[in-house]
């Protein structure tokens, strides 16, 4: 160690290990502890060297405003106490505003319908994903709500559009359907039906009534076309 270190350590352990007599009588260290350091601890113990908030301009400001001194949407002030403490406090409060709203909106919500969209093997191997791109669009004008994905399996060129009326009680016409690209984007009719095929790296809702996708060519090749196409719904 440097002259320049232990220089250093004998100031720390001068400025916040001094003696403390009126901590004598109190279970514990009686020493100050390092000031940063005591906010961290996980107790519930007062704080050894509490701050000094006088001269404080929030604390001035909340004590002379009659409307905001008293007022529950401010989160009390514990100066006596860790971060740990105040952390824990905040918590419970946060629990206990959404209580209620979790209770109210988990009775409203129920199961409107049952898709089976694909089925996988019972093997205890790890199951693959094969649900991808999930994307939700609410049209609010016609209150039809879609949902757009891919399965990964032997779909790949296929988008499929899940449609729900938001009234649950109503139904439309082809609830779900499958867009298969494939090789739609062949320059003529002579071309192999191999030689171009597309499948979907992401697709979105542009507006109510268009989708945007974007198809990459099945090549192994190098420099492999993109598309960015845009679908009318209809």
């Amino acid at each position: 160690m440097t002259q320049k270190d232990i220089t250093f350590v004998a100031d720390f352990l001068t400025e916040h290990f001094n003696e403390a007599p009126e901590l004598y009588n109190r279970k514990g260290k009686y020493f100050n502890v390092e000031r940063v350091g005591q906010y961290l601890k996980d107790e519930d113990d007062d704080l050894v060297s509490p701050p000094n908030t006088e001269g404080n301009q929030w604390f001035n400001f909340l004590k002379n405003s009659t409307h905001l001194k008293e007022s529950p949407l401010l989160f009390p002030y514990y100066p006596e106490k860790s971060l740990h403490f105040v952390k824990r406090q905040m918590e419970g409060i946060i629990d206990q505003c959404l209580q209620k709203p979790a209770d109210v909106i988990g009775r409203s919500v129920h199961q409107a319908v049952c898709l089976s969209l694909y089925k996988t093997s019972q093997s205890e191997d790890s199951t693959p994903q094969l649900f991808k791109l999930p994307f939700l669009w609410n049209d609010k004008t016609s209150n039809i709500h879609y949902v757009l994905f891919t399965i990964l399996e032997n779909s790949i060129s296929k988008i499929h559009i899940l449609r729900r009326h938001t009234d649950t009680s109503r139904s439309v016409s082809n609830g779900i359907l499958a867009v298969e690209f494939g090789n739609i984007l062949n320059n003529s009719i002579n071309e192999s039906p191999d030689s171009r095929c597309y499948s979907c790296l992401d697709a979105h809702f542009y507006d109510d009534e268009t989708i945007t996708v974007v198809l990459k060519e099945n090549v192994e090749q190098e420099g492999k076309e993109r598309v960015l196409a845009q679908l009318p719904l209809s």
